[in-house]
């Protein structure tokens, strides 16, 4: 007879998440099998891996997905269907690489490049949350026992703040008419309007505000709110709200696209800098004057992205664990 008291006991929700994952893995793989049947380029516009091969691939891991998530509900979380899961998350989070960008360029007014492709983003990123919490779904949390150290937290917290002073600076310089790396205030936005900049975007510049600074001034908020506990229970200026628990999905689902987006693509162009720097490779001027005031520039911007990413990662880590069983009470502070 068997001791049910050693089996481990499901998390509450665990089926409903599983039933989630395996809806987004079955309509996944359907779109990618329509995009791949018209043609539709799916990873960028201009259909650098190939119209077909794209939707295929697509296909592929959302049918992959779909069959994983149905062995989990017949035979439980084993091993290897974890192991599955997470190889599937890593795909979903590569294939929602570009989500932010879509995001950004829709708040200001841009069209993305393709609607197809922003459509994929958005599912490549939902199925990463939902494969995500399916692979953690099998057994209930462990009964509380120390609170996470909050001091690596906090350390991300202010080194994703300080790294974006000499970012805002730049940018502040330019929307203020001076004259930085060789280009002048005037120049950065006639270069803006030329690349196809939105009236927003070009109405912000003429105020003296920069669109990409006032990003990264919410991206400091979000990743303070993940580290203290006005991020956990909202404060007392949010009038109906105050003392109320946040939603985990509202600040974790932002800080995650922005980890996945702003780490890898901040170390990627870290490395090309460096390299760059030691004239291994060549470094392309864009709209800037020479090639080491190009360098200045993106020395600046991707050890602004890489730290800031890293910072989300832990941020987030810790947001994840500290809110996973909270309380009834929690006080504000």
């Amino acid at each position: 007879m068997t001791n049910d008291s050693r089996m481990p006991k499901t998390q509450p929700g665990a089926r409903r998440v599983r039933r989630a994952a395996t809806f987004w893995a079955v309509a996944y793989a359907g779109f990618g099998l329509l995009c791949a049947l018209k043609g539709t380029p799916l990873f960028s516009s201009n259909g650098i891996l190939g119209p077909s091969a794209a939707g295929w691939a697509v296909t592929a891991v959302g049918t992959l997905s779909a069959l994983t998530c149905a062995a989990v509900a017949r035979y439980g979380l084993r091993p290897a269907l974890r192991a599955s899961l997470w190889a599937l998350t890593v795909l979903a989070g590569c294939a929602a690489f570009n989500l932010l960008t879509d995001v950004i360029t829709l708040m200001f007014g841009q069209g993305v490049d393709s609607w197809a492709a922003a459509t994929h983003h958005t599912l490549a990123a939902a199925g990463a949350l939902l494969l995500t919490a399916t692979a953690r779904s099998g057994a209930a949390a462990p009964a509380p026992a120390i609170a996470p150290r909050r001091r690596p937290a906090q350390l991300a917290a202010w080194l994703g703040t300080v790294v974006f002073l000499p970012y805002a600076a730049m940018k502040q310089i330019w929307a203020f008419g001076g004259t930085f790396a060789g280009m002048s205030g005037a120049e950065m936005r006639a270069a803006s309007e030329r690349n196809g900049a939105s009236d927003r975007w070009l109405a912000l510049e003429s105020w003296g505000l920069d669109g990409t600074m006032l990003l990264a001034a919410l991206g400091v908020f979000l990743l303070w709110g993940l580290v203290r506990p006005w991020g956990r229970v909202f404060p007392r200026w949010t009038l109906f709200l105050r003392g109320r628990r946040v939603p985990r999905w509202l600040p974790l689902t932002p800080a995650l696209i922005g980890a996945a987006t702003l780490a890898p693509y901040g170390v990627l162009g870290l490395g090309y800098v460096a390299l760059a720097t030691m004239d291994v490779v060549p470094m392309r001027t864009g709209d800037f004057p020479s090639p080491d005031d190009a360098l200045v520039v993106s020395w600046i911007g991707t050890a602004a992205f890489a730290v800031y990413g890293g910072a989300l990662v832990v941020a987030a880590r810790s947001y994840w664990s500290l809110t996973r069983r909270l309380p009834r009470a929690i006080d504000a502070a």
